[in-house]
């Protein structure tokens, strides 16, 4: 357990990259009616979980291609570890011990089998949807495919045409806090906040993608506030906003941090820790 609650945020760089498209726009990095991009909070908590993977920690919502137990489901993976328990105290637990991202996420465990009980886990560690900090230019680009994806017998399909989308360049920040109350609940404990520092700290890490190649996202700055409580000294809303970023008065169109002026204020008597790329 944590004794003292925690905030962060963090400043997030995209250039020419799709930071989390939206199906239904046809993968069209997301963005706000104002024109503001936006990661939903469930991609990033995404990274998260496979940061933490590759850190060697157990996760409970792998993805599929990284699956790392042989369980081809959440259902499967349960069931492996509860083995018919039915308590629902004794399970809740269990799984809190068991995972991770279950004993900092929370989560809900809903499944049809009969085999499988029905719980909700409520976990300290929540992640905000990271916006722009600017309205972003999004880029659209006809792609198409010319090869066959068939025997045609010597003949030449027609070509396929797709669209690929990017944001030109956009800063965005990622904002989150740690609730002492929950982590007692969970177990979620000091190890824990170090883990999920440094998976946010490096959460682009191994997360190259045709739509986000290598160093096209980074995480800039991470801001880490350690209260002197478990309430805090102050609500999480002000403490995330002692962070402002905006454009330089002589920039028109940014095209790096370097065109935004980050400025940091301080609250008395609160711990931060500060990372920069």
């Amino acid at each position: 357990m944590i004794n003292k609650k925690i905030d962060f945020v963090g400043i997030i760089s995209v250039t020419n990259a799709n930071p989390n498209g939206d199906p239904l726009t046809g993968n069209r990095p997301r963005e706000n009616y104002e024109g503001y991009g936006e990661i939903s909070d469930v991609c990033l908590k995404r990274k998260i979980r496979n940061r933490l993977q590759d850190m060697g920690e157990k996760i409970f919502v792998q993805m599929e291609e990284r699956s790392d137990d042989g369980c081809n489901s959440l259902s499967d993976r349960m069931k492996n570890l509860v083995k018919g328990n039915k308590d629902k105290d004794e399970v809740s637990k269990m799984v809190c011990e068991e995972w991770i991202d279950v004993r900092s996420f929370g989560q809900v465990f809903a499944f049809k089998d009969k085999e499988n009980m029905s719980l909700g886990v409520r976990g300290p560690v929540s992640i905000h949807s990271a916006f722009s900090v600017d309205p972003v230019d999004i880029t659209s680009l006809q792609i198409t495919k010319s090869v066959n994806s068939e025997p045609s017998d010597g003949k030449k399909s027609s070509d396929t045409m797709g669209m690929k989308h990017r944001v030109d360049f956009g800063i965005y920040l990622l904002k989150g806090s740690i609730n002492c109350q929950l982590s007692e609940i969970t177990g979620f404990n000091e190890e824990d906040a170090e883990k999920i520092k440094e998976a946010i700290r490096t959460i682009f890490d191994n997360d190259a993608s045709s739509a986000r190649p290598d160093g096209s996202m980074t995480m800039e700055r991470l801001y880490w506030w350690t209260h002197n409580s478990k309430l805090g000294d102050y609500p999480s809303s002000k403490v995330h906003r002692q962070i402002t970023v905006k454009k330089k008065e002589n920039v028109d169109i940014p095209k790096s941090i370097e065109d935004y002026e980050v400025i940091e204020e301080k609250l008395p008597n609160l711990h931060l820790d500060y990372y920069e790329v």
